[in-house]
């Protein structure tokens, strides 16, 4: 937040739309991170199956999925304009298999992802991560 905002980039300065873009952020550090880090963990890492956890977080990562499928049926990002809060959310995305999300189930989501991820900018990272 400090970056975007002291660059002046990916935060607008206006009242509204930054409480749109910091709702977001909250949203992805209270739930997407700690929630699909566990459903990765349960459902694809950890040495012995826990079904109740499987089940738990996959469910979890299920509904975080629907809710923002349902808001980016309404917006073409998160919180309205592409911000900090969109880059924060798509690269939990990018392992929605490890979590038990079909994106195909969530066709305002995968529109999201599928469109963020052909960016050439992005296409440079992931392969410089690879």
């Amino acid at each position: 937040m400090y970056l975007a905002e002291k660059t002046g980039m990916l935060m607008p300065p206006e009242t509204a739309a930054r409480y749109l873009v910091i709702q977001w952020l909250m949203l992805q550090i209270r739930g997407t991170g700690p929630i699909l880090g566990q459903a990765h963990h349960f459902l694809k890492f950890a040495p012995e199956k826990v079904p109740y956890a499987m089940e738990r977080y996959a469910k979890a990562a299920i509904r975080l999925c629907g809710v923002m499928d349902a808001r980016l049926a309404e917006v073409e990002y998160l919180p309205g304009a592409y911000s900090i809060a969109d880059i924060a959310c798509w690269v939990w995305s990018m392992t929605s298999a490890w979590q038990g999300v079909d994106m195909a189930g969530y066709p305002h989501a995968k529109r999201w992802f599928d469109e963020i991820g052909a960016w050439p900018a992005v296409q440079r990272d992931l392969k410089v991560s690879e």
